[in-house]
């Protein structure tokens, strides 16, 4: 479980502890609500790792845990669920891994942007001498979305088409190279010229620049008329509710996020029997709550790296600024993975 992180104001630590720099959460907020504190990690317990931290994963999901949109179990509360680092020191009953290995990890529970961290053992993936840090803390968790969304929500097939919403984000650049990995033609939205070219570059088919042009008829036009197989939304709000009309009799959409803020109540007459398909939602953490699955998902990602998967890190800034990092998120000023570095 998440180690108790004390002031370091408090009494001298105990053996074996160690003082680290985190990025807490005092109260759910705008960016401003993140605070840089220094505090003192206790000796990992039994069944733990210590693990210090070289590249630190940010994800939308930390801004919906800042907003509370998906509450936290409690407060104050370090944010992050992704990082890539080395292994620093063991808990009792830990044997599998080994001080020095290096490792990678993503899901809950959070308290990734900090320095080092004390962490369930069976949550750590070790790491091939072959992947860089930057590389898997990029994309961890985004490839097994990918697997969860394209092996389990629904299997997707060899000649089958995708759409993808911000395809040029992190996920959605995993998301296109992942569909054409296995085979299917892939069309995908972006919000400007520069976006689209990035995504192209990757492997998209099809880019539909959606402040130009409605990308439901657009859609259409580049299926005859019918629509695409499988749909992958995180940006929720109206756009979910229009994503529904861009899937074909029978095909799926699959809602994973809501940037764009919550769809309200939906109408099942949105989904058939006239349009006749189908609608997931489908969570990520919930996942990877089956260790079998969550290591699954990462052997499924670090195979997709080793055949070829390019992971794109649009930018790296200090740990002290996870408050800039949100903002740049949450504007859509990002391109690609966003990295912290401690």
């Amino acid at each position: 479980m998440n180690a108790v992180l004390s002031p370091t104001t408090a009494a001298q630590p105990d053996a074996g502890a160690d003082i680290v720099s985190q990025v807490r959460l005092q109260a759910y907020g705008d960016a401003s609500a993140l605070s840089v504190e220094a505090g003192v990690l206790p000796a990992p317990g039994p069944g733990e790792i210590r693990v210090r931290h070289t590249a630190i994963g940010v994800n939308f999901v930390d801004i919906y845990h800042r907003t509370g949109l998906y509450p936290l179990p409690a407060l104050p509360a370090t944010l992050g669920v992704e990082a890539a680092g080395v292994v620093e020191a063991l808990g009792p009953g830990v044997t599998e891994l080994a001080v020095g290995q290096r490792i990678a990890y993503a899901g809950p529970p959070a308290g990734s942007y900090a320095s080092a961290r004390n962490l369930p053992a069976a949550r750590a993936i070790p790491l091939p001498a072959a992947v860089a840090d930057d590389t898997i803390a990029s994309l961890l968790l985004r490839g097994i979305t990918a697997h969860m969304l394209f092996a389990h929500v629904r299997r997707l097939q060899a000649g089958e088409t995708v759409l993808v919403h911000a395809a040029a984000g992190g996920l959605g650049l995993v998301l296109v190279q992942w569909a054409k990995a296995l085979g299917a033609r892939v069309i995908g939205t972006v919000g400007s010229q520069a976006k689209a070219e990035l995504a192209l570059a990757h492997g998209l088919d099809h880019a539909i620049l959606y402040r130009e042009q409605d990308f439901v008829p657009a859609v259409r036009d580049l299926t005859g008329g019918e629509g695409v197989d499988y749909a992958i939304d995180g940006i929720g709000g109206q756009t979910l509710l229009a994503t529904l009309g861009a899937v074909r009799p029978y095909g799926m959409a699959a809602s994973i996020g809501q940037v764009a803020g919550d769809s309200g109540p939906l109408d099942l007459g949105q989904l058939g029997p006239a349009r006749s398909i189908a609608l997931s939602r489908p969570g990520v953490f919930r996942f990877m709550t089956d260790p079998a699955r969550y290591r699954e998902g990462a052997a499924a990602t670090l195979a997709m790296l080793a055949a070829g998967l390019r992971p794109q890190v649009g930018a790296v800034l200090p740990l002290a600024q996870a408050a800039q990092a949100h903002r740049l998120l949450e504007a859509g000023e990002t391109v690609g993975a966003l990295l912290l570095r401690p």
